[in-house]
């Protein structure tokens, strides 16, 4: 996995909720747990903008309700800041669904996403309708 060339405040942890920003048939994801390492002993292990969770969909089509399902996040409204300097935020915190390969299960994406999502994952791009 490539790393991302912004400062990413890791701010979304269990618990929290995510719009579902793909035509993939969910709408609300609730995050379970993230993917990997970064937590700390006694801590809840956070999440940021380009990783990849563990969710469980808790509005959407029957298939997917109630089911875990793998999420990339590709937007979060703590600011994030890029190698330039400049901040960048979102209006909400939205993820889409993927599989495990890391291939999206929708066809295209709503809403912008971010550039570090683009860097990481390029397949992604291909679906993208606005990229920021």
């Amino acid at each position: 996995m490539r790393g991302i060339s912004s400062r990413i405040t890791r701010t979304l942890i269990p618990m929290s909720t995510l719009a579902c920003a793909d035509n993939s048939g969910a709408m609300i994801f609730k995050i379970i747990n993230k993917i990997g390492k970064g937590h700390r002993h006694g801590r809840l292990a956070a999440a940021g903008l380009g990783d990849i969770v563990i969710a469980s969909v808790i509005k959407g089509t029957p298939t997917y309700l109630k089911k875990p399902v793998r999420v990339i996040i590709i937007r979060q409204r703590a600011p994030i800041r890029r190698g330039s300097g400049m901040r960048v935020r979102f209006e909400d915190n939205a993820g889409i669904m993927v599989g495990d390969d890391n291939l999206p299960i929708g066809t295209e994406i709503k809403g912008a996403m971010a550039r570090e999502i683009v860097e990481r994952y390029a397949k992604i791009a291909g679906i993208a309708s606005r990229i920021v």
